[in-house]
């Protein structure tokens, strides 16, 4: 029962379904989930370790609605990981991800040419998730998707393709990534890689509220 609040909690403030700041209450969950509030209590800590909420003794437990520097910190950690797995992709040779990068690139340069931010939103993630797997390193990858739901993607993507130009600006990079990693060259694609996640930041913290608090206000209770 815990790990199924797990999951699907986490889905949920990882797609954005909850926002950043919302508060969670134990007594809806358990009732929306047919549990007691225990295995709830539990999963909410397991996400918070995860850095998913927020528990604020006394206070309440709310979706973590991280700072601007917060962002730009995991930012700078995703440039590195990324970066990594582009130059050990580049080493591989001809494995199947680089198949799986070749059509995800069709299909994005097809769905900016079309206007359709949804559709390549979706695009640049499953890039970036094929980069890391192609890497073929299991811990690189196992930090890379804590990292992630850290930053809930997902819920940010969005507003950093919606800055005029940035789609088809996202989608040359990854084009020039791809060539890099195709002519074995390791290290100018990780440079172009980590260029590439500086550039995403960017467009990101100019489409964020001026102000983007570190933490949701102190308001509501604990099973409220």
């Amino acid at each position: 029962m815990q790990s199924r609040v797990i999951d699907e909690m986490r889905r949920r403030i990882i797609k954005g379904d909850i926002k950043p700041g919302a508060p969670l209450s134990e007594l809806a969950l358990a009732e929306e989930f047919g549990v007691s509030r225990t295995p709830v209590r539990e999963a909410l800590k397991q996400l918070q370790t995860e850095g998913l909420v927020e528990i604020r003794p006394r206070v309440g437990t709310f979706v973590t609605a991280p700072s601007r520097r917060e962002i730009t910190e995991l930012f700078e950690m995703k440039e590195l990981l990324e970066g990594a797995a582009a130059r050990l992709l580049a080493q591989r040779g001809r494995v199947p991800e680089i198949d799986g990068l070749e059509r995800n690139l069709h299909e994005a340069d097809d769905a900016v040419a079309r206007g359709d931010q949804g559709r390549y939103a979706e695009l640049v993630q499953e890039f970036h998730d094929l980069l890391i797997a192609g890497a073929d390193n299991s811990k690189l990858e196992a930090h890379y998707r804590m990292l992630m739901n850290q930053l809930a993607y997902s819920r940010l993507v969005n507003t950093s393709l919606s800055q005029p130009g940035r789609p088809l600006q996202s989608d040359r990079e990854h084009h020039l990534v791809l060539e890099l990693i195709l002519e074995k060259d390791g290290y100018s694609a990780e440079q172009v890689m980590r260029e590439h996640v500086r550039a995403s930041r960017r467009a990101l913290l100019a489409g964020l509220p001026i102000g983007t608090p570190a933490s949701p206000p102190a308001t509501g209770t604990e099973g409220a």
